[in-house]
C-alpha cells in the first residue's frame, strides 16, 4: 500500500520541521515537500501532486484563503488549514471549510510531552482523513493509547430510565461535520428539542463555529459552557480540547464540561458524549453520529441503543468521510441509516 504525500505549506521553518517530523512519524504517511509560501508550493505541485496539502492560514505573498480558492477552483487536492489559536484565525479557518477546506488542525507548538504526543496523534488522524474525503470543486513522537470513555466516566450498572416528555437529541461530527451540522441545524425550528453536539474540532474554534452557525440557524446555537441547560430551541456545542457529558437533575437535562485525557484518541469524544446519555437520559433522548474519520461514537452509540436511545447513522452516499458511521452501523448501534437531508425530519417525527 502506498504512502499518503503530503505537501506542508507555512511561513515558519520551525512549524514546517515540527509538521514535517510529525507527518514522518506515522509509517502510513510521508513528506512530499515543505514550502515557505504558496508561490514555491505551486512550483512543486507543477512537477508532482500531493495526496494532501497541509495549508497556514496567514502567509506573507499569497493568504492561505486565496491559495485555496485557486485549488479548489483548478484541480481539487485534500487540504488540511493550519491555523494558531487566535480569533481572526479561527474565522479565517472556517471560511476556509466554506471554501472546500477538509479539516482544521491547531499548528503544534514546542511544548509539553503530552501537548506533542496528542499533536502527532489529532495530525495524522486528520491528515488521513482528509485523504480519503470527498472533495469537490469550488464554484465560487509515541502514540498516545487509545483509551475508551472509561477514563471519563464509567458504564451504567443499570439501563432503567424515568422517561418524561422532554426530550433531547445528541449529535456526534468530525471531518466533514462543519457543513453537515450546519445542513441539520438550519433544518430544524425554532421550538425542537435541546442539542448537545460534539464536533471534532480545535479550541477557540468551536467557539467562532459556534457564533457563525447561530447567526445562520432558526435555533439558538453556543460554545457550551459548564452547568448550561439543555433547552428546547438551543443547539449546544461542546468546547474545542474539553469533554462534554450530559446530566440530569430532576426532569432538567445539563450539560458537564470538563479535562480529561483524549478518548477514541478525540477531546472532546463524542463516545463520552454518548455514553453520558445513555445513563442520564436513555429513551428521552435522540442520537445521531455524522460523518467523520475512525470510530469515536460507536461504542458510545451502541451504549445509548441498549438504553432505549433512538440512533440515527448518516449514510455513506451523504458522508464525506464515511467512517464513524460505518463502525457504528457495523456495532448494530445504528437504528437508521439515513441520508444528511433527512435526518432532521426523522429526529423532530421521533420527538
Amino acid at each position: 500500500m502506498s504512502k499518503i504525500k503530503v505537501l506542508i505549506i507555512d511561513d515558519s521553518s520551525i512549524v514546517r520541521q515540527t509538521l514535517a517530523d510529525i507527518i514522518a512519524s506515522d509509517p502510513e504517511l510521508e513528506v512530499m515537500s515543505t514550502a515557505s509560501d504558496p508561490y514555491i508550493a505551486a512550483k512543486k505541485m507543477s512537477v508532482e501532486l500531493p495526496d494532501v496539502i497541509t495549508l497556514d492560514v496567514e502567509m506573507p505573498k499569497m493568504d492561505g484563503l486565496t491559495f485555496l480558492k485557486k485549488i479548489m477552483s483548478q484541480k481539487p487536492i485534500p487540504v488540511v488549514m493550519c491555523s494558531s489559536l487566535t480569533v481572526k484565525g479561527s474565522d479565517t479557518a472556517l471560511r476556509a471549510l466554506e471554501l472546500g477546506a477538509i479539516e482544521i488542525i491547531q499548528k503544534p507548538k514546542l511544548g509539553t510531552k503530552q501537548f506533542l504526543e496528542e499533536s502527532r496523534v489529532t495530525i495524522c488522524d486528520t491528515v488521513k482523513a482528509a485523504a480519503k474525503a470527498r472533495i469537490k470543486k469550488f464554484s465560487e513522537m509515541k502514540i498516545e493509547p487509545k483509551y475508551s470513555a472509561d477514563v471519563v466516566l464509567r458504564k451504567p450498572t443499570s439501563n432503567a430510565m424515568i422517561e418524561t416528555t422532554e426530550k433531547i437529541v445528541v449529535v456526534g461530527a468530525s471531518t466533514g461535520g462543519t457543513d453537515a451540522l450546519k445542513v441539520f441545524l438550519q433544518s430544524l425550528p425554532l421550538d425542537s428539542p435541546g442539542v448537545a453536539i460534539v464536533q471534532h474540532m480545535p479550541e477557540n474554534f468551536t467557539r467562532s463555529f459556534a457564533q457563525r452557525l447561530d447567526s445562520q440557524c432558526k435555533v439558538s446555537v453556543k460554545e457550551a459552557e459548564n452547568g448550561d441547560t439543555i433547552v428546547r430551541g438551543t443547539a449546544l456545542i461542546a468546547p474545542g480540547n474539553k469533554h462534554m457529558l450530559v446530566k440530569r437533575s430532576g426532569a432538567r437535562y445539563f450539560v458537564e464540561v470538563k479535562d480529561g485525557p483524549l478518548v477514541s484518541r478525540h477531546r472532546p469524544s463524542v463516545d463520552v458524549l454518548f455514553r453520558s446519555t445513555a445513563r442520564y437520559a436513555g429513551r428521552n433522548a435522540v442520537g445521531v453520529i455524522m460523518t467523520g474519520m475512525g470510530d469515536d461514537g460507536a461504542k458510545g452509540m451502541k451504549e445509548m441503543k441498549e438504553s432505549g436511545v433512538y440512533t440515527i447513522a448518516q449514510n455513506e452516499e451523504s458522508c464525506v468521510v464515511f467512517g464513524m458511521p460505518r463502525e457504528a452501523i457495523e456495532l448494530d448501534a445504528a437504528m437508521k441509516v439515513l441520508h444528511l437531508n433527512n435526518i432532521a425530519y426523522e429526529v423532530l417525527k421521533h420527538c
